[in-house]
């Protein structure tokens, strides 16, 4: 018996088990593709978790911290009670190896909180100097944000897609990505203990969250008036706060 169990221990050591995240980003991307595969138009309705975990073949828990990556990412919108909705399709993108850097070196998460920022700063100059400025996709974005007083979830798809819209009036599919991909890395590690077990940070609670709609409404207020002082000083409070939250 005390042989079999030794034999048992040594091919145990051969096992690696997968952790949970990595088995929720491998649904998570399975998600993305039946968004594109279905073509799902901004606003469809996601199938339930139960359905979902039926058609991917894994656990509904599971299947849940991969539609929250997905609302961090800003791709779904989760409203509690109504479901989880398609908020704007996937494009191509590179965060794969941005989030697979912070994994190897997690030394590197201020470097790339750093580089969304230097994005963000860059694309203003380009988007002050469109012929004709159209801030629709924008206004709708901070309309969301708005709407999402008091629900967490909602909130955070928003936010990524506010900031996502505001770097694609720079006209520029490549930089849009690069950001995409660059915002989506350092949401989620701020975000990661939402993902991975639905625990809010404190910013999204109380009286902190009303506080977040004062970072986003400045920077759409500047684009109105045109004012590059006025932008660059709203998306440098917006970062301040940001590196904030990164810390606590």
């Amino acid at each position: 018996m005390s042989g079999k169990r030794a034999l048992d221990d040594q091919f145990a050591r051969t096992f690696q088990v997968e952790p949970v995240s990595r088995i929720a980003d491998r649904v998570a991307d399975q998600v993305r593709d039946y968004i594109v595969a279905n073509d799902l138009a901004e606003g469809a309705r996601l199938p339930s978790e139960r359905r979902l975990a039926e058609l991917v073949g894994s656990s509904r828990p599971t299947v849940s911290q991969a539609l929250r990556s997905l609302a961090v990412m800003g791709l779904i919108d989760i409203r509690p009670g109504a479901g989880a909705f398609v908020l704007r399709k996937p494009g191509a993108a590179v965060g794969e190896s941005f989030q697979m850097m912070i994994m190897l070196e997690p030394d590197s998460v201020d470097e790339m909180v750093k580089l969304r920022y230097l994005l963000e700063q860059g694309a203003v100059s380009d988007i002050l100097s469109a012929e004709s400025l159209d801030t629709t996709a924008l206004e709708e974005a901070l309309a969301r944000l708005r709407r999402a007083r008091g629900s967490a979830p909602e909130w955070i798809a928003a936010d990524t897609n506010f900031h996502v819209e505001l770097i694609r009036l720079a006209g520029n599919r490549y930089l849009t990505s690069l950001f995409e991909s660059a915002h989506g890395a350092v949401v989620g590690k701020a975000y990661e203990r939402w993902i991975a077990a639905n625990e809010l940070p404190k910013w999204l609670k109380g009286a902190e969250f009303e506080k977040q709609i004062a970072l986003h409404e400045p920077v759409v207020a500047a684009l109105r008036a045109g004012d590059r002082d006025a932008l660059l000083a709203a998306l440098k409070t917006h970062q301040d706060a940001l590196v904030a939250h990164m810390g606590g």
